[in-house]
């Protein structure tokens, strides 16, 4: 099979909320109808500058009933600050409503103090994930729920085999392995102290041979790495459109940016920006994508208006996408 292609956004249109999510619907129906397999969306709670979305169930909810064809995925709901039974049973009828075309992908979150409004400490964030992902599981899979007589309706058995799990870590990608589940990459991450020039592909790789040695025998592997890209019809154009954001990305990371130019930047945030070739030639040099099952393109924090995200969904579609899948079969194999 060949790789899926995802489409990623965490809605950040600078406009008000109403309207990102309104914009946000029609870039899902664009991807659509470009052939997307997937759209992923983030969830953000409280930081409107991080992401536009605190409630991404509802939204898909209504995003499945805009469109036909393409999976909806959550990348990711940040589980500890979420009540377990609550998601699960939200995530069974937003499965029945959309013809069981969800993905779950969970993760701990990473904004320290977004967890303090529902009584948790930024510490505390990975044993309250690793709790309620249990009791999330066992809700799918049907177990009894605090009495004999309680269980999940409407039953989702089906969802327990659509979790993903968001890490950085080689321990949480071998957690993520032996519960058989997939493996979320993200776009970007940081740098061990000392190794600022390491790249992506070196961080991640690991974290995939750590993953596929983890799995249980016969369970076919699912990996999604997600990856800033910004294509437009030109170079200089993608360049042009693009700096201002990838600037106001550098500024609030003052004291970690190496260099001023724009190259500098684009390679410290792992930001693939430019015309067709510029970046498929970028993504070419990137050794994680064909071990991969599954991409998700975002344009964070290129920035890019409505119109200009639009236009790189379709070259994306109709020229980056075929030139990663005529590499092959993805190549899962532990290196």
């Amino acid at each position: 099979m060949s790789q899926r292609l995802g489409f990623f956004t965490r809605l950040l249109d600078n406009v008000p909320a109403k309207q990102r999510y309104q914009l946000a619907i029609e870039q899902i129906q664009h991807a659509e109808r470009c052939g997307f397999d997937a759209a992923w969306i983030a969830q953000h709670h409280f930081h409107k500058d991080e992401g536009g979305l605190p409630s991404p169930l509802v939204f898909l909810a209504h995003a499945a009933a805009h469109t036909r064809t393409i999976r909806l995925g959550t990348a990711i709901i940040t589980l500890p600050m979420e009540n377990a039974l609550r998601v699960a049973e939200d995530a069974a009828v937003l499965d029945l409503l959309s013809d069981g075309r969800l993905e779950i992908g969970l993760g701990s979150g990473g904004t320290p103090d977004s967890f303090l409004p529902f009584g948790l400490t930024f510490a505390e964030r990975g044993a309250a994930f690793a709790d309620n992902l249990h009791t999330l599981l066992s809700a799918w899979r049907g177990d009894s729920l605090g009495h004999p007589d309680n269980h999940l309706w409407p039953a989702a058995p089906q969802l327990a085999g659509r979790v993903w799990i968001a890490t950085f870590s080689v321990e949480g990608a071998i957690r993520a392995g032996q519960g058989g589940h997939g493996l979320m990459l993200s776009r970007t991450q940081p740098r061990p102290a000392g190794q600022a020039e390491l790249t992506l592909d070196a961080l991640q790789n690991p974290l995939i041979d750590a993953y596929l040695a983890a799995l249980p025998a016969g369970t076919e592997p699912r990996i999604l790495a997600s990856r800033t890209a910004f294509v437009a019809d030109s170079d200089h154009y993608a360049r042009q459109i693009a700096e201002p954001g990838i600037r106001k990305q550098a500024a609030q990371h003052r004291g970690e940016i190496r260099g001023e130019s724009f190259d500098d930047l684009l390679a410290q945030f792992d930001a693939h920006v430019g015309g067709i070739d510029q970046v498929a030639r970028s993504l070419a040099q990137d050794s994680v994508l064909p071990r991969v099952t599954d991409i998700s393109f975002q344009v964070h924090s290129a920035e890019p208006s409505h119109a200009d995200t639009l236009r790189s969904i379709e070259l994306i579609a109709g020229h980056i996408a075929p030139a990663l899948r005529a590499a092959g079969e993805p190549d899962r194999r532990i290196s």
